[in-house]
């Protein structure tokens, strides 16, 4: 079922995703060689409460961070570290607020200095892809029309076709459907315990 938003709820919608933005801008500025990705989760935790919303991610099913952070060959929805970033990275930054009862949820993927020629290109093929998609984002298309437009452009990485099978996400006043929650809390749950574990020793 489609649900039309009223102006006031896209425009609550817009402020937030416009603070998802400038919590990215906040955290490129400090993206450089030898910081631990942990370090980033907790100057955009800052910056969002700061700006008196809330991390969208934390806590949500039992994640314990306010970032995903992915950084190389981890798809998606990686875990801040103290794993230091190196010369030679990507890193993608996946950051959601809530403010005044909205969502708005982002990611960009940033280089650690200079980087490979193959990685140059994923990231602009895929930049490239994300405004094939919102070409199509217009009245009379579907949402198969952006993803399909989507998938095309990037389907000239034939190297990066493994990771096919990941799909999209949403944003919303409920950020997202129940289904498969205890799975992922209970797999989220687990996989915090194992980097505090590792942090101990």
């Amino acid at each position: 079922m489609i649900y039309y938003k009223t102006e006031e709820e896209i425009e609550l919608m817009r402020n937030s995703s416009q603070l998802v933005s400038k919590t990215l801008a906040e955290v490129a500025k400090h993206i450089q060689e030898g910081i631990p990705t942990l370090d980033l989760d907790t100057l955009a935790e800052t910056f969002i409460r700061d700006h008196g919303a809330e991390p969208g991610f934390k806590g949500y099913h039992g994640f314990p961070y306010s970032l995903c952070i992915s950084v190389n060959d981890a798809v998606v929805h990686g875990f801040p570290s103290r794993q230091p970033l190196q010369a030679g990275d990507i890193v993608s930054v996946d950051c959601g607020v809530k403010w005044n009862g909205y969502y708005g949820d982002s990611a960009y993927t940033f280089a650690v200095g200079d980087i490979r020629p193959e990685h140059q290109q994923l990231l602009q093929i895929t930049k490239e892809s994300l405004y094939k998609g919102i070409e199509q984002a217009v009245a009379g298309k579907q949402i198969g029309d952006i993803s399909a437009a989507v998938q095309q452009h990037t389907e000239k990485l034939t190297w990066l076709w493994s990771s096919a099978q990941i799909s999209g996400t949403r944003f919303r006043a409920q950020f997202a459907r129940k289904p498969r929650s205890t799975q992922l809390r209970q797999s989220w749950q687990r996989l915090a315990a194992q980097k505090r574990s590792r942090h101990c020793h």
